[in-house]
Formats: structure tokens, sequence, C-alpha cells
């Protein structure tokens, strides 16, 4: 047998035995931590090259003074291999401890961060996933966090619409009582009764009509009818049809263009209805000798509308809220006032479903409602 084919035989035994004793090592470890399995393989690892190489080097017959050598060498790299596996499973214990804190956090539903984290001498893989730990558990905080407001915008809601039911309800079965009871009988005040049941049942159907478009707005199943229209023509349109609210209000209307109308592409009968929501809310919160003014043109951002009123404006803390659902801020409500508070909640999902965006500031006096469309892409 030849000196290379020997040494061949004891590399293979020895790594053989060292695999077998790291195996028995991790199998009794295998409850332990993830660091505590890693040291003890380094270790099993360093003990059997320097197990292999004491081996071979008293093969190849080196004499006793080589052999120490030898030794001391073995000792010394084993020793420096021993402390770097220890401080390497230490490193990866404390990684794996900060991702089970994280994951517990998430368990528990606490977006607070860690204490600490992996540390910066953590193992890539690991401080990486602690990363996406942490990032996750931030979007689940944020996802709770928009759970919690829908869900407090649905109470709201229901509140608020079972107002607006109950009002008109209560006309109706009072009006239908007096006609059943005769208390009524002349012509002119049954025509009157007759006419404001109708006026009453109107109110219920433009309410269900809002809830449906509302319910369609947020499930984003609205089937939008793309087509090309002039920004011109839809600004037009919206102001021919709230005219008559302006005109019985006292309000001044006023439109102006800037610059040739764009062309756009959009379902012409969803953006008609925002922009009408946005112009019928600026003329019922406008006094009487108040003006609304509508702009259009195109900017950077595509093109625009801009609605502006002298109502007053809207308190600043109200601002964040005033496109939520049945939000109207301290304005006490009456029996006259119209709608459910849905229309600039409705107004936004259209607009947001045309992949725009709507915003509101105050501005000298009032305040200033804004609705950014995309252009067509051209070619």
């Amino acid at each position: 047998m030849t000196e290379t084919t020997e040494l061949a035989l004891l590399a293979a035994g020895t790594a053989a035995v060292a695999a077998a004793a790291g195996a028995l090592v991790l199998r009794a470890l295998r409850r332990r931590s993830l660091g505590a399995q890693a040291a003890a393989v380094a270790v099993v690892a360093v003990v059997g090259v320097g197990v292999g190489a004491w081996a071979g080097a008293r093969a190849m017959f080196l004499s006793e003074h080589d052999l120490w050598a030898l030794g001391v060498i073995l000792i010394a790299a084993g020793a420096v291999g021993v402390a770097s596996a220890l401080v390497l499973g230490r490193r990866v214990g404390a990684a794996s401890e900060a991702l089970v804190g994280v994951a517990r956090r998430l368990g528990d539903g606490d977006a607070q961060p860690a204490a600490a984290g992996p540390g910066p001498a953590a193992p890539q893989e690991l401080a990486r996933l602690h990363r996406e730990l942490e990032l996750t558990s931030r979007r689940l905080e944020e996802a709770r966090a928009r759970e919690q407001a829908l869900d407090g915008s649905r109470r709201e809601l229901v509140a608020w619409v079972s107002h607006d039911l109950r009002t008109p309800l209560a006309g109706i079965r009072a009006i239908v009582e007096a006609l059943e009871d005769g208390i009524v009988d002349d012509p002119g005040t049954v025509r009157r009764y007759y006419a404001t049941l109708r006026g009453e049942a109107d109110r219920l159907a433009e309410l269900v009509d809002d809830l449906f478009e509302l319910s369609r707005a947020q499930a984003g199943v609205l089937q939008l009818q793309l087509e090309r229209v002039s920004l011109g023509d839809l600004v037009s349109d919206a102001l021919a049809g709230a005219s008559p609210i302006a005109a019985a209000k006292g309000v001044r209307l006023e439109g102006h263009l800037d610059g040739p109308p764009a062309e756009l592409e959009v379902s012409t009968s969803e953006v008609l209805r925002a922009l009408r929501n946005i112009l019928e809310n600026a003329i019922r919160h406008t006094p009487s000798d108040g003006s609304v003014t509508v702009e259009a043109g195109s900017d950077h951002a595509g093109a625009y509308v801009s609605v502006t009123d002298t109502g007053g404006g809207i308190p600043e803390r109200d601002l964040p809220r005033i496109f939520e659902v049945a939000f109207r801020g301290d304005t006490a409500r009456t029996p006259g006032d119209a709608g459910a508070g849905l229309g600039l909640a409705i107004a936004r999902g259209f607009v947001e479903a045309h992949r725009g965006d709507i915003s509101v500031r105050n501005e000298d006096g009032g305040c200033r409602f804004t609705v950014h469309l995309p252009l067509p892409r051209r070619g």
C-alpha cells in the first residue's frame, strides 16, 4: 500500500469519525439553541481536523521533535478555532433570540421596536430576516390601525344613516296616519301632503343610491366605461348641474379654464358625480352672498379641477378626516340637511378609481378642493 493511499484512507476514516461524532452531538443538542448547535459542530470539526493531522503526521514517521512542534501548532490552531466557534455560536444565538422576540411581538400585536436587534455582528441572513420581520411588524400594525379606523367609520356610518333614515320615515308615517285618520280632507292640504310624501321618498332613494355608489367604490368593483372626453365639457356639465342649487341659495357660481382644455380618458358619469358632489358641498357651506369658483387646467401632475368657496374654511383638526364616510365635523345636524355625509367619500372613491387623487386645504377665508386626474398615455 502506498503512502498516498494510506494517508487517503486515514483522512477518510478520520472524517467519517468526525461526521459521526458531529451527528451524535447534534442529536444530543437537538433541543438546545441554534447557537449552541453551531458552536458544537464547529468544535467537532476543529477537533476532527486536529486528530486527522496528528494521525497523518505519525503515519509519516516524523521525528519526536517534529511531532511535538506539530502538536503545539495544532493545539494553538484548535484553540483559536474553538474560540471562534464559540463566538459564532453566541452571535447566532443572540440573533436567534432577537428573531424570537420579534416573532413574539408579532403574535402579541405589539408594534413597538425591539429593545435590541440582532446586532451588527449577526450573520447576514439572520440580520436580513430580522429586518424583514420588523418591516412585517410595522405593516401589520398599520393594517391593524386601518382596520380599526375602518371599523370606527362603519359604526359611525350606521349611526349617521340610521338618523337620516328615521327622519324621513317619521315624516312619512305622520303624513300617512293623518291621511288615514281623515284629519285633513281639503284638496289643497291633501296635495301638499302627497308632495311631501314624494319628497321624503326621494330623500330615501337618494340615500340608498349614495350607499350603493359608496359600496361599489370601496369594494373596488366599479365598472368604468372609459371614453375620450374634454375636460372643458366635464366642467361645463358639472357647472350646469350645480347652477340651480347655487341660484336657489344665492351663491355666485363661476368657472375658468386655464389654457386649452385637456383630453381625458375617463368614465364620464363617475367623474361628473365626483365633481357635482364637490360643488354641492361647496355651495351648501357657502353663505348666500358668497361665491364658488371652479378652475380647470393641466399641470405636471395631470389634469386638475379646483373648487374654491368662501364658506369660512374647515377646522384644521377636521381636514385629515374630511373625506371619511359620514364625517361632518362640528356641523349641527338638522332635518333639512341633505345627504348623509357620503358625498365627499363617494367623490374620493370615484377619483381614486381613475388613479387620480383629491385633496383639500384652507385658502383665503374658504377652502379649496383639488382633483387631479391622469392624462392619457400618448401613442
